[in-house]
């Protein structure tokens, strides 16, 4: 018989996962029906402006693995794909696309902008999922989602819905994450720090009792003093115990301002004295919600000094304000000394503007009873981390959380389903209660929204679902539609049941949800994971996956961050074309140990590589040993010590493969599978093989061997399996390796 001395991968993948396809079987409903409960994974929806890198490719891997013996063993399984629309960065590209023609948003205006924006994404939004096909990906396509379907929008105006008439969506006045550049609100996680080199600015407050003494604050902004509305001091801090309730005369701006104790002051950070500066700093005006401070806001949007600041420096840009505050401190003998400090600064993770902290009047929910629920199902261990000590990092996060800003400033997103009435509100005017939607949590009582925070004229928001075609609170005008969007975290926490229909009571709501498992980055644990989970059951009353496993991430060989725009990132594809998939994949999954990140090395997908050909290798021996005969698969009766020998190992190796699997331990898999054929299968029974005399059973037994190993083998490397499984001459032979009986012992 003929053979291919080599495996190429290129000659095989793109036909192997083309006969996947045509099989169906990435589809549950094809998949024989069974009394196991139905198995289902979502896959963490990448943005459409996403293409695949190291951090994809070894989740991806991670969850065809799961998937694929899943698969095998019985289950109907749904790996579900799809897609996040990624507010800023879509919005961010499609406006570059402008640029180079000579173009803005605002010249298109909203409705032309948004048509640009759909353009975009039908061209190159899918880019990414045909990467993940090319890496092996079972995930059944014909449900893959988009978080601005409409069907999917449905449910993300339904939570808002619900969330609004239970009183946890209000608009209030609070610091928040700015960005000057796009112009809109940002998350934490859309925030980049960078260590910066810069001063530390020591200034006197003179007291109003003795003006020839001073307490000194250290501070790395001196430029939002403009707007200090007191200065804290540690309630233990002794240095500062008799100066507590007495006041000081801001420098600069000459007004009286309250020394005043808070627990939040770090004694051990300058002075140990804090410029509290409400409307600038989020710690700031949690600290002056707490002692009732006013919040003087002195920088706009456009990172501007405004009014009330003192004249001289309104109209001044922050970076200019601080030259001259600095400048005028010094004159003015307030300034004590300065100091080199380097320190973290906040940018904007898409256009690197530097972030401001400033108050703005945004839309949030109230986190206080939905981090309860979230929290109570991690610590009953409803909902468990693997590994265990990323339990820590959620609960830490939920029990220390700030209601949840959901508003962006953006044209491509949800928009918010808040209308405004045009001529203003009426007396004795009763928010309407529209009618529930199928699903949802029964409404409660309508929100009065931060009464401390927001005006009297703009209670005239309603919400609307629908266009209104009448303004229920004059009744005369035609209300407009606010502009902001949701937050895209809004929309993707609800993607476990969303993706399955939700808010429509579906077979596929009802047979996948809830999901099994969710594999994800630690990095959006608190943004994504959580609000997934407290989502789910506050809107659906049940967990959304029971099993979450945080991977490692992947950082270069040197143990840096991997990073395609500072050219410290490596391209999957890259390997994938080099190597092959298989290998890619393997030499990923060998890295994967349970304590540890990895430090990327291309040594381990060449080490792939080498044990895709000794699997090619092995494979070529045994059919030249079988000949034309069928193989066919009985029970089997050892007779020599090699044979009892290996037919031992292979069951154990079974058993602990299978335990690794259950617990989530890929690396601990895939080199005890690599253990056992390489050195135990290959090195040895191969070739005591070649020497035994009973050719009938020991080929039994090669064969045997060679089709388990190929069970075990394909979560792993699926190619090279399915097109060995493929070339085999066996008896009743199923249509694809990936549905053939996964090994629960040596006999199955």
């Amino acid at each position: 018989m003929n053979f291919p001395k080599a495996y190429d991968p290129k000659k095989v993948e793109s036909r192997i996962y083309a006969l996947w396809e045509k099989s169906g079987f990435f589809n549950p409903d094809k998949l024989p029906k069974t009394h196991k409960k139905p198995f289902s994974i979502v896959i963490p929806p990448p943005n459409v402006t996403g293409s695949l890198h190291m951090g994809h490719a070894l989740n991806g891997t991670v969850q065809d693995i799961i998937i694929r013996q899943k698969r095998m063993a019985g289950y109907q399984t749904l790996w579900l794909p799809g897609t996040d629309h990624a507010g800023i960065a879509t919005q961010n590209v499609v406006e570059k696309e402008l640029k180079k023609q000579g173009k803005t948003r605002q010249d298109l205006g909203r409705e032309k902008f948004l048509k640009k924006v759909w353009e975009w994404k039908e061209k190159y939004g899918s880019i990414i999922l045909d990467q993940l096909k090319k890496l092996g990906c079972s995930c059944d396509w014909s449900r893959t989602r988009f978080t601005m379907d409409k069907d999917y929008e449905k449910a993300v105006l339904t939570a808002f819905d619900v969330w609004y008439k239970k009183g946890w969506i209000y608009k209030g006045n609070r610091v928040i994450n700015w960005c000057p550049r796009c112009s809109s609100s940002l998350s934490d996680l859309e925030l980049e720090y960078k260590e910066e080199k810069g001063n530390l600015w020591y200034i006197k407050y003179p007291l109003k009792q003795n003006k020839n003494k001073s307490i000194v604050v250290a501070t790395t902004r001196p430029e939002t003093m403009l707007g200090d509305t007191a200065v804290a001091v540690n309630p233990k801090d002794k240095r500062y115990k008799d100066l507590i309730g007495k006041k000081v005369i801001l420098p600069l701006v000459g007004k009286e301002i309250p020394i005043i104790a808070d627990s939040a002051v770090d004694k051990n950070f300058g002075t140990g004295a804090l410029k509290v500066t409400p409307a600038h700093s989020l710690a700031d005006f949690e600290i002056g919600q707490r002692h009732k401070l006013a919040i003087v806001k002195i920088i706009n949007e456009k990172s501007k000094i405004i009014a009330p600041a003192p004249l001289p420096y309104q109209g001044l840009s922050v970076s200019k304000a601080r030259q001259k505050v600095v400048e005028d401190l010094k004159k003015q003998s307030f300034l004590e000394k300065t100091e080199p400090y380097e320190h973290s600064i906040a940018k904007c993770y898409r256009c690197n503007a530097i972030i401001e902290s400033l108050t703005s009047k945004q839309w949030f929910v109230k986190m206080d009873k939905l981090a309860e629920l979230a929290i109570k199902a991690v610590k009953s261990g409803d909902i468990k981390f693997h590994p265990k000590r990323w339990e820590k990092t959620y609960l830490n996060w939920l029990e220390n959380v700030r209601d949840w800003c959901i508003s962006r400033q953006l044209w491509w997103g949800h928009q918010l389903p808040i209308w405004r009435c045009q001529i203003g509100r009426i007396s004795n005017f009763q928010f309407p209660i529209s009618k529930q939607i199928p699903n949802s949590v029964p409404s409660g009582h309508l929100p009065q929204g931060d009464n401390d925070q927001i005006s009297k004229q703009e209670k005239d928001y309603f919400l609307s679902l629908k266009k209104p075609k009448k303004c229920p609170v004059c009744g005369k005008c035609k209300p407009k539609q606010i502009p902001d969007v949701l937050d895209t975290w809004f929309s993707s926490a609800l993607w476990p049941f969303a993706t399955l229909g939700w808010p429509k009571k579906t077979k596929d709501l009802k047979k996948f949800y809830p999901t099994n498992v969710l594999s994800t980055d630690r990095q959006i644990i608190n943004f994504w994971v959580a609000r997934m989970i407290f989502s789910g059951l506050n809107l659906f009353g049940e967990k959304p996956f029971s099993d979450i496993y945080i991977h490692p991430t992947v950082f270069t060989r040197e143990g840096k961050r991997m990073s395609k725009s500072l050219g410290t990132g490596t391209d999957p594809l890259e390997l994938i074309e080099k190597y092959g998939a298989d290998a890619t994949r393997f030499g990923i999954v060998w890295q994967i140990m349970e304590s540890q990140d990895i430090k990327f090395v291309e040594d381990n997908i060449i080490m792939g590589k080498k044990f895709c050909n000794k699997v090619w290798n092995a494979y070529r021996f045994i059919l030249g040993q079988i000949g034309k005969s069928k193989i066919k698969i009985s029970k089997i009766t050892a007779k020599t010590s090699a044979d009892k020998k290996i037919l031992k190992q292979l069951e154990a190796t079974i058993k602990l493969i299978n335990k690794d699997l259950e617990k989530y331990r890929f690396g601990s898999a895939a080199r005890i599978t690599y253990d056992f054929f390489w050195h135990d299968f290959c090195d040895v029974y191969i070739e005591k093989a070649k020497k035994q005399e009973d050719k009938e059973k020991t080929n039994q037994i090669l064969s045997s061997v060679l089709l388990t190993s190929l069970k075990m083998l394909h979560p792993f490397i699926p190619f090279i399996t399915e097109e060995i499984y493929q070339k085999l001459p066996m008896k009743d032979k199923k249509n694809c390796l990936m549905v053939e009986t996964w090994p629960i012992n040596f006999t199955s």
